[in-house]
């Protein structure tokens, strides 16, 4: 998965980035993509490797890009921001960060401070730019249909999605709300359209109100969250174990990289199921709802055509018993099927012939 971090200049998003990555970005090389790669903290891990030892120990990861704030009050801010669009359009997720804190040695974007209006800016900029090529392709296809080809059942179909599309655009609704099917999907994921994916809002406040709820999440987008950016980024300065003294301090529970990879991960319908051994424990990303034979495929395509079964047990059985053996003992290790449908922190051991 790979989460795109956007927002006005001065909004704090590239502080957040080094909060998240722990990858200062060099001033030097500003303007400027930066990409990092981060581990999917899972509290479950350490309890496998206590039990297995294993030689090697792979946590799930995510990737964040940095792309560079723009202004979006003129038309050259406006290009320079479409110049990021491909990279934007390559990610899965994106996470849109906005000024919400008082700080008169940070200039104001826009001379002002109004972290509503700049969400707005923004989707209205992604509703524009998805627009755009929206429009391009049904003129295109509108000049293919008066020609006789092999494909025209293929371009009526995608006319059809494309014409609800705009309509949703004009009507300043995500792409993401004229998709009614995985059909539709299908016909139109080669342009990777921004707002079809999901969006996250970032709040970031004065260190007093780090700890306070977003009481209602604005309109298009998933999921908001509160953080103060300056002091996450203190807290990654800090040995290990003084950042929860530190963070009990301002009334948080969890550092910001924490929180955001797990709201982005509830954005895509993702979680985590476990294998462990000798050899590795580790943890696996997958869509909620996949089928145990999909999940054995992400391990290796011979374990989804050879499978036969797949023993299972919770994470929270496991605990409860021990150990796996234990577990197999007290009947909580489970024999399921190619349509079991896995759950997160399930741990599975897949039976195959091929």
């Amino acid at each position: 998965m790979r989460a795109a971090i956007i927002g006005p200049p001065q909004s704090g998003k590239s502080t957040l980035f080094y909060a998240v990555t722990n990858l200062m970005p060099d001033p030097g090389q500003m303007p400027q993509e930066h990409v990092a790669t981060v581990a999917v903290p899972d509290t479950r891990i350490p309890h496998l490797v206590e039990l297995c030892q294993p030689k090697k120990t792979t946590f799930a990861n995510v990737e964040f890009l940095d792309v560079p704030g723009v202004s979006l009050a003129d038309a050259h801010g406006r290009a320079d921001f479409a110049k990021y669009l491909p990279s934007i359009r390559n990610c899965d997720v994106l996470v849109i960060v906005v000024r919400d804190f008082k700080n008169t040695s940070v200039p104001e974007y826009r001379n002002r401070i109004d972290c509503h209006g700049d969400l707005a800016d923004m989707h209205e900029e992604l509703i524009f730019a998805d627009l755009d090529v929206v429009t391009t392709r049904l003129e295109k296809l509108e000049k293919s249909l008066k020609k006789p080809t092999k494909t025209h059942e293929q371009e009526k179909k995608e006319m059809v999605v494309l014409q609800r599309c705009a309509e949703a655009l004009e009507a300043s609704k995500p792409l993401s709300t004229a998709i009614a099917s995985d059909e539709d999907a299908k016909l139109i994921a080669s342009f990777s359209f921004a707002t079809q994916k999901p969006a996250v809002a970032v709040y970031n406040v004065d260190d007093d109100r780090a700890a306070e709820p977003i009481k209602n999440v604005p309109e298009n987008f998933h999921s908001a969250i509160p953080l103060c950016a300056d002091i996450e980024a203190q807290i990654n300065e800090l040995p290990t174990e003084d950042r929860a003294a530190f963070l009990g301090d301002i009334g948080v529970e969890e550092p910001a990289r924490d929180r955001l990879i797990r709201t982005c991960y509830d954005a895509m319908n993702l979680m985590s199921f476990l294998t462990m051994g000798p050899d590795e424990v580790r943890a696996w990303t997958i869509p909620k709802g996949t089928l145990a034979v999909d999940a054995a495929g992400k391990i290796h395509s011979d374990l989804a055509r050879g499978f036969i079964r797949a023993e299972t047990v919770s994470f929270a059985d496991l605990m409860e018993t021990g150990n796996f053996k234990s577990a197999k003992a007290a009947g909580k290790v489970r024999q399921e099927g190619k349509t079991y449908e896995v759950q997160d922190g399930d741990i599975l051991n897949i039976k195959f012939n091929v």
